[in-house]
């Protein structure tokens, strides 16, 4: 916890690739302080000017890590992105999350089951002739048989996990 006793949750998500992603993320963390958690966003790290691209990759994955590392929780966004799944670096900060044994709540809109709201033929093959997860879940069942909770908004999100924390330290 932040020195001020306040549970520190990384914020997960696309949205730092939002042609407003500076002001989303303090939107979020505003949110987190309205419930009393420290919001860690991942432009709140500080990455050396003049990296080489690769090397400017690397350091915020590791500045990431630590931060995932550092947080008591991770609150995910879920939501699809460039297509019909989550996006890959949050899918991977989930994992993260939870081999560290932290807690993630997700958020994302609801549409029911995979099978519901993907496309599929009669025998649930996709376009392409994949199975589509068929197991009544939301999100693939990695992501969905490993968060603490989901709920439909972040805002929905940020409280859930609140209360989900301090049922947890039997606050």
């Amino acid at each position: 916890m932040s020195a001020a006793g306040h549970p520190k949750v990384y914020l997960a998500g696309f949205d730092v690739f939002r042609e407003d992603a500076v002001e989303r993320g303090e939107y979020l963390k505003r949110l987190c302080r309205a419930q009393g958690v420290e919001g860690l966003y991942p432009f709140d790290n500080e990455v050396p000017e003049g990296l080489a691209a690769a090397e400017r990759a690397a350091q915020i994955c590791q500045l990431n890590l630590a931060m995932i590392r550092a947080a008591d929780a991770v609150l995910a966004n879920l939501d699809p992105f460039r297509g019909f799944e989550p996006d890959s670096g949050t899918a991977f900060e989930v994992g993260a999350a939870v081999a560290l044994g932290k807690p993630v709540w997700a958020y994302f809109q609801p549409r029911g089951s995979m099978r519901q709201w993907l496309s599929g033929d009669e025998a649930g093959r996709d376009a392409e002739g994949y199975f589509i997860e068929d197991f009544g879940l939301p999100r693939n069942l990695m992501l969905a048989c490993s968060w603490a909770g989901c709920s439909a908004s972040v805002e929905e999100g940020v409280a859930a996990l609140r209360r989900y924390l301090d049922g947890v330290s039997g606050a």
